[in-house]
């Protein structure tokens, strides 16, 4: 993805936060971020193409740096999971991914609606791949003992998550919430060496 197309995501990010789904239309994306629809269309398709273009993008900022078994140590390892949790929590508790999944759910009874599809495998799946490729890496080198990757990611995203998504999706305020992300990632990731981590 280039920046320009960076750029249009964020101002459709923005649209959807500020407007909601009726806001989001190919003539109010391509005013908001100064270019034409054709532009639009020519990078992500139709509407879905562009949601899911939107999804991915949102994903992405949820960092997993790329690490090889033979580099990693275990304090590394560590850091590398505190921030990923701490990423998780950033974007998942922002203006824009509240949106999307608040309209998801709202969208969710709703025949021929892709929208939360679209988040389970552009958003959540996505994160969890990466999630998993650095797992898997402290897993050769020796430092985490799993036999099911999908089930250790699972186990990491309830602890670094827990019920707090769910809360500011309810409405709480998430200003108190925020404050602790640091500490909660460290707590989450402490917790989940303790399941699964090895001592070298």
């Amino acid at each position: 993805m280039t920046e320009r197309q960076g750029a249009v995501l964020e101002q459709a990010l923005r649209l959807l936060v500020d407007g909601g789904e009726r806001a989001l239309t190919t003539a109010g994306v391509a005013r908001a971020a100064n270019c034409s629809k054709e532009s639009l269309y020519k990078w992500f398709g139709d509407r879905d193409g562009l949601l899911s273009a939107m999804i991915a993008f949102q994903a992405s900022k949820v960092r997993t740096l790329d690490v090889s078994g033979g580099v990693l140590d275990a304090a590394s390892l560590k850091a590398h999971l505190v921030a990923f949790a701490k990423d998780l929590l950033d974007v998942l508790a922002g203006d824009v991914s509240l949106a999307l999944n608040r309209l998801a759910i709202g969208q969710a009874s709703r025949e021929g609606s892709k929208l939360g599809r679209l988040l389970e495998e552009r958003g959540r799946r996505q994160i969890g791949r990466r999630a998993g490729a650095l797992l898997e890496a402290g897993r050769k080198a020796g430092f985490l003992a799993f036999g099911d990757a999908e089930e250790a990611y699972g186990a990491l995203y309830g602890l670094v998550v827990s019920d707090w998504h769910l809360r500011m999706l309810l409405g709480e305020d998430p200003g108190g919430l925020k404050k602790n992300f640091g500490l909660r990632a460290e707590r989450a990731v402490d917790a989940f060496l303790t399941l699964y981590g090895r001592k070298v």
